[in-house]
C-alpha cells in the first residue's frame, strides 16, 4: 500500500473516532471533534501531494480518496443535522451529488475508464471542509447561512460540471 493510500486509510479511520467525540460530548468536544476533522481535511490533502509527488497515483487511491472525503463530509453534516445547525434538505443536495458523481465513476470503471477529481471537485471538497470547520465554531448566524450556501453552490456547480464533462459515460451501448 502507498504511503498516499494509508493516510486515506487514516483519514477513514478517524471518522468514527470524530463521531465518537461528538456523540459522547464531554466539555470541549466539539473542539476535539472539529481538531480530529481538520487533522482528517489535512490527510487529503496530503495524500493527494504525496500520489501526485512520488507519482504513487494507484485506481485505488482514485476511488478509496474520494469516497473517503464523502464520508467525511456526510458524517459532520449529519450530525450538524441532528443538531439542527444544517437543514436536512441541505444535506439530501450535498448527499444526492455524491451519490450521483460515485454512480457516474462506476459506470465509467465498468467501461475501463477511471475518472480523476476534477478541479471543481477539489474546491467543493476544501470548501465544505473549511465551512464545516468554521460551523463547528458555532460563530454568528449569518456565518453559518454563508457557510450552508457556500457549499451548496459548490456542490452543485461541481456536480453540474462533473455531469456534463462526463455525460457520454451516461449514454447507452447499442
Amino acid at each position: 500500500m502507498t504511503t498516499a493510500n494509508k493516510l486515506t486509510m487514516i483519514r477513514l479511520a478517524l471518522i468514527p473516532v470524530f463521531l465518537a467525540v461528538l456523540y459522547i460530548g464531554f466539555n470541549g468536544s466539539n473542539y476535539v471533534a472539529m481538531a480530529i476533522f481538520i487533522l482528517a481535511g489535512l490527510t487529503d490533502i496530503a495524500d493527494g501531494q504525496i500520489a501526485r509527488r512520488r507519482d504513487q497515483v494507484t485506481e485505488f487511491g482514485i476511488f478509496i480518496d474520494p469516497l473517503a472525503d464523502k464520508i467525511l463530509v456526510v458524517a459532520a453534516m449529519l450530525w450538524f443535522v441532528e443538531k439542527d445547525i444544517i437543514p436536512g434538505w441541505a444535506a439530501l443536495i450535498v448527499i444526492i451529488r455524491e451519490f450521483i458523481i460515485t454512480a457516474i465513476r462506476l459506470i465509467a470503471a465498468g467501461k475501463g475508464r477511471i475518472i480523476a477529481a476534477a478541479v471543481s471537485g477539489k474546491i467543493k471538497t476544501v470548501a465544505t471542509i473549511v465551512c464545516l470547520t468554521v460551523m463547528f465554531l458555532q460563530l454568528k448566524q449569518w456565518m453559518i447561512y454563508a457557510c450552508i450556501g457556500a457549499i451548496l453552490v459548490t456542490t452543485i456547480v461541481s456536480g453540474l460540471e462533473y455531469l456534463i464533462r462526463n455525460r457520454d459515460i451516461l449514454k447507452l451501448s447499442r
